[in-house]
C-alpha cells in the first residue's frame, strides 16, 4: 500500500481551488493555496495561504517547503518554477510535462494529431498572409477560428474570422504578431460537449459521463448530463477521452472538449489539466465529485465511482454589475427542494465574471432543464457599494 501524501499545495484560490480544499479537509488533510488576492474564495478555507503573483518563483518555491504534493486549479501558472521544483524532487501533478505540452494550444494540437486523435485542421500562424492562405479554397476556407497559443479562456485570444476582409482586423485583434498564433478550421457542430475523466498515480483511468454544454458570448451557460446526443456517439466520445488521458498521462482530473460535427464526426476542442466549470454537476450528480477524484488520484487513493446518481443541469451564475457582490433569490430558488445553490465567496461582482452556479436533478432530464430555467429567472448576483 502506497503512503499518503497528506499535506497539499494549491496554485490558484479561485472556486475550483475551494472546492478542491472543501473535499481535501474532509478527509483531515492540511492544504496550503498560492494566490495573489487576499481574499480570494480558498483563503477562507485554507490552512495556510501563501500570498504571491503566478509568475513569481519565489512563491512556489515557498509552497513546496510546507507540502508533499502540488497541484494546480488552472493552467496559465509558472511551468518553469514548477519545473525547478520537479526537478528537485518535489511532487507536482498533473506533471509539468502534463501541463507544458497543453498550456500551448498549438502543441496540444499537434500531440493528439500525432496520436491520431481527431482536431480541427489547425496551423501555426506568423502573419496575415499566412491566414490568408489557409482561407484560401482547397485549404481550411472560411471560417476560420485565430487563436492565440497560450494564455486564452472563456473566448478571450480569440477571434472568429468569416471572411477574408475580416482578417487584418482579427489579426491586430489578438496582438497584431506580438503573440504566438495558430488558426484552425471551423467545426460546423451539432453539439458541444465535455468529458472529465481522471488518472491515477498507477496510471487507472475512470470517466465521467458525457455532458453536453451551451454557451453564451464565450462563457459557458449551462450543462445538461446526460449528453441529449446518440448512443454512437457518446462511445466514441468516450473512447476519444479515454485516449487522450493515455496520451498525456497526467495524474488527477482532466477535461476534454468536443465539438459533435454535423458531419457525424467528433473533434477534440481543447483539454484542461484541471477540474473544469463543466464537471461542476458531479457534485450533485455523481457518487464521486471531480474534485474528490481529483484530491484522491494526487494522494494517492482508489477513484471514486463516477456513476451519474441523477441527471443534473448545472448553470452558471455571472455578475449582474460591478460591485461587491450580493446574492439574490436564494430563498426563492430554495422553494425547489431538487436545486443547489454555489455562491463562491468572491468579494467583488464584475459583469460577466463567474460568481457561482446552481445545480439541479431530476430523474427525467427535460423537467431538469424546465426547472433550471425557472430557477435562472430568481437567482440573480449584483454588484453594491464596494
Amino acid at each position: 500500500m502506497s503512503v499518503i501524501k497528506k499535506r497539499i499545495g494549491i496554485i490558484g484560490g479561485g472556486q475550483l481551488g475551494k472546492m478542491m480544499i472543501l473535499e481535501a479537509k474532509r478527509l483531515g488533510f492540511y492544504v496550503a493555496t498560492l494566490d495573489p488576492t487576499a481574499d480570494c474564495p480558498s483563503h477562507s478555507v485554507s490552512d495556510l495561504h501563501i500570498a504571491a503573483g503566478f509568475d513569481e518563483p519565489e512563491g512556489y518555491f515557498e509552497l513546496a517547503k510546507h507540502v508533499d504534493v502540488i497541484t494546480y486549479e488552472f493552467e496559465h501558472i509558472n511551468a518553469e518554477a514548477l519545473g525547478i521544483l520537479e526537478k528537485e524532487g518535489h511532487t507536482v501533478y498533473p506533471s509539468v510535462t502534463s501541463l507544458k505540452n497543453i498550456q500551448n494550444k498549438y502543441s496540444q494540437k499537434k500531440i493528439l494529431s500525432g496520436h491520431s486523435i481527431p482536431v480541427p485542421g489547425f496551423a501555426e500562424v506568423y502573419g496575415v498572409d499566412d491566414i490568408l492562405a489557409f482561407g484560401d479554397k482547397g485549404r481550411f476556407g472560411y471560417p476560420l477560428m485565430l487563436k492565440t497559443t497560450t494564455g486564452g479562456y472563456d473566448g478571450k485570444g480569440n477571434a472568429l474570422i468569416g471572411n477574408e476582409g475580416e482578417v487584418e482586423e482579427a489579426y491586430n485583434q489578438l496582438g497584431g504578431g506580438a503573440k504566438e498564433l495558430m488558426v484552425e478550421k471551423f467545426v460546423d457542430f451539432d453539439k458541444e460537449i465535455s468529458i472529465i475523466a481522471c488518472r491515477g498515480i498507477d496510471g487507472t483511468r475512470v470517466i465521467y459521463p458525457v455532458a453536453e454544454n451551451m454557451h453564451a458570448n464565450s462563457i459557458l451557460d449551462t450543462t445538461i448530463v446526460p449528453a441529449r446526443i446518440g448512443e454512437g456517439a457518446i462511445k466514441k466520445a468516450t473512447a476519444i477521452a479515454d485516449k487522450v488521458m493515455e496520451v498525456f498521462e497526467g495524474v488527477g482530473t482532466f477535461c476534454i472538449e468536443l465539438f459533435v460535427g454535423k458531419d457525424g464526426e467528433i473533434y477534440v476542442n481543447e483539454v484542461a489539466p484541471r477540474p473544469h466549470n463543466s464537471g461542476h454537476y458531479t457534485i450533485e450528480g455523481c457518487f464521486a465529485s471531480q474534485f474528490e477524484n481529483h484530491i484522491r488520484g494526487i494522494v494517492g487513493l482508489p477513484f471514486g465511482s463516477t456513476r451519474l446518481i441523477s441527471p443534473a443541469v448545472m448553470v452558471n451564475l455571472l455578475g449582474e454589475s460591478d460591485g461587491a457582490a450580493k446574492l439574490e433569490g436564494l430563498e426563492e430558488a430554495y422553494l425547489e427542494p431538487d436545486a443547489r445553490v454555489h455562491f463562491y465567496g468572491k468579494s467583488e461582482s464584475k459583469t460577466g465574471r463567474k460568481m457561482g452556479h446552481f445545480t439541479v436533478v431530476d430523474k427525467d432530464i427535460e423537467t431538469a432543464v424546465e426547472k433550471a430555467r425557472e430557477i435562472k429567472r430568481l437567482v440573480r448576483i449584483t454588484g453594491g457599494a464596494l
